[in-house]
């Protein structure tokens, strides 16, 4: 079994095409191809953990989600209804576990990393600052900036839109922590 690692598919969501200058069509195209990417490197019986922004609407998991293989955790994302920036999160929560997410969390840690969507700081979109992670040392592995930076000091970006549009090996990202220093 190996643990996968990716953030920000944003399945459903047509302008984030735009937004990031993604390789698609449209939306469909999107899904179709961000599925295919997953399902060529994640087996059946893999983990994977999405780092938040899996779907721009939430009847999209329950369609989306048993289309991938391996068994998924979500750290919420701030457009995942789950988050608690959203007034029903609470019962969102339940709703995602239903459609098929083995556990939906705020962050892991794993390996020793921090796993949690926003970055510590340092981009363009701190209106979400009272959801940052507290910075205590740790590596932290996220989503959010979409291709604003692959790496900065400590912090990594598991976003597809940095990682070829397909969830990475963790065991790789452990291979990129160690050439950090």
């Amino acid at each position: 079994m190996t643990t996968w690692i990716t953030a920000d598919e944003h399945y459903g969501h047509t302008n984030i095409i735009r937004y990031c200058e993604r390789p698609f069509f449209d939306a469909e195209h999107m899904k179709q191809e961000l599925v295919a990417r997953h399902n060529a490197v994640v087996g059946p019986s893999d983990h994977v953990i999405h780092v938040g922004d899996f779907a721009m609407n939430e009847q999209l998991v329950s369609s989306i989600l048993p289309q991938l293989h391996g068994r998924h955790t979500l750290v919420f994302g701030n457009h995942d209804r789950c988050h608690p920036c959203r007034k029903d999160h609470v019962a969102a929560k339940g709703r995602y576990l239903r459609a098929g997410f083995v556990e939906v969390v705020e962050s892991l840690v794993v390996d020793g990393m921090l796993v949690h969507h926003m970055p510590y700081s340092g981009d363009d979109r701190e209106k979400y600052h009272a959801y940052r992670p507290y910075d205590y040392g740790r590596v932290l592995l996220h989503g959010h900036i979409h291709g604003l930076w692959k790496t900065r000091g400590r912090m990594i970006n598991v976003g597809v839109d940095v990682r070829d549009y397909a969830p990475v090996a963790l065991e790789a990202i452990v291979e990129e922590v160690k050439c950090l220093g």
